[in-house]
């Protein structure tokens, strides 16, 4: 059930918001050694942000997951800050990421908590 979402204050064409939303997913996937189909990543691009008294290009990312470790963060906070230099060019000390590891009983699907 991993969760990433993604508040910019840059603009994405559909396209780029496409690929970030890709990237996103298979990053967080691949972080967590869980299948991509249990993830979910949301945008929201053109969000209302000033970081550091400036409104250059900056994030707000939140990565929650069940059973999240202390060593998925690092590795974690590393690779997503890399990833969103890359696509869509948000400088990595531009980006705030907030984790959170869910207990299971707290987060619900299909009807059901995990």
């Amino acid at each position: 059930m991993p969760v990433v979402s993604l508040d910019t204050n840059l603009r994405l064409s559909d396209e780029e918001r496409s690929a970030c939303l890709e990237a996103l997913s298979a990053e967080a996937a691949c972080l967590l050694g869980k299948p991509e189909s249990y993830v979910m990543v949301r945008i929201n691009d053109g969000a209302a942000l000033h970081f550091a008294a400036s409104d250059a290009p900056c994030a707000y990312l939140e990565f929650k997951s069940i059973g999240l470790t202390q060593a998925q963060i690092g590795a974690a906070s590393k690779a997503l800050c890399k990833l969103l230099e890359r696509q869509p060019g948000i400088p990595a000390e531009r980006i705030y990421i907030e984790f959170s590891d869910i207990r299971p009983e707290r987060f619900g699907w299909n009807g059901q908590t995990f």
